[in-house]
């Protein structure tokens, strides 16, 4: 065999085991979103953060599937994302279109996590899923939304804590997010905790609205070091702040 020949036959063997390797990370990648939807008691995973005391806050939480939300919870979700988030639908590309999140935030895939005071005033949600997301095992972070009461207590930096530490535990490559780029002060929040633009963010002559940021799970395990108050409100397709 000539050394062309060689050469060529090496590449196509090096082809074949990149293409097995990327087949088999993406395989493991789906067992690991599988098996994290199976969960049925995911606080377990982070159990010494669903307790939150700042000063006179005292805030407990616990993290079901939509099947199993209270209707009642449910409906709050819904219109709390209203509130803080119709005007700023409002004024990008996509516009407001009630139907379509309530569509999204029903999906059956669809996992909460609610924060409530200890007299039972419900105070904030995440609405996230274990997902693959561009060939990767993801916790995307569609919803934090914070009743006012409940902003710059440090509330909103809890809730990134738990969905964190619930990534990492899961064996989540990312915690991903997108946030509308006309509220800065959000995107300044998410980027004092640690997120930065993701490699699956589009480029602003494509979309200059919106971006995606992510944090990696593969860090020191998230702590509440966040330098920014978290009158955040974040959403798989934006984000604000009061």
């Amino acid at each position: 065999m000539g050394k062309k020949a060689a050469a060529s036959t090496n590449k196509n063997k090096e082809k074949r085991q990149a293409r097995k390797l990327e087949q088999r990370r993406i395989a493991d990648g789906m067992s690991y979103v599988t098996s994290a939807n199976k969960l049925t008691d995911l606080a377990s995973l982070c159990k010494e953060l669903m307790i939150y005391r700042n000063n006179d806050l005292e805030v407990d939480m616990y993290i079901q599937k939509v099947g199993e939300l209270e209707k009642n919870v449910l409906q709050w979700a819904i219109d709390l994302t209203e509130r803080n988030m119709k005007k700023l639908y409002e004024t990008c590309a996509w516009g407001w279109n009630k139907e379509r999140k309530v569509e999204e935030m029903t999906d059956d895939n669809a996992w909460y996590l609610i924060a409530k005071s200890k007299s039972g005033s419900l105070l904030a949600f995440s609405h996230f899923r274990f997902d693959m997301d561009f060939g990767e095992p993801v916790l995307y972070c569609y919803e934090v939304q914070v009743e006012a009461e409940g902003r710059r207590r440090g509330l909103g930096q809890r809730v990134l804590n738990v969905l964190e530490r619930l990534a990492r535990a899961t064996r989540m490559r990312y915690v991903r997010l997108t946030a509308l780029t006309h509220n800065p002060a959000a995107s300044a929040f998410f980027r004092a905790c640690g997120y930065s633009l993701d490699e699956t963010s589009p480029p602003k002559e494509e979309a200059a609205h919106y971006e995606i940021l992510s944090k990696a799970t593969d860090g020191e395990p998230a702590g509440d070091h966040c330098s920014l108050s978290d009158g955040m409100r974040a959403v798989h397709v934006a984000a604000a702040e009061s």
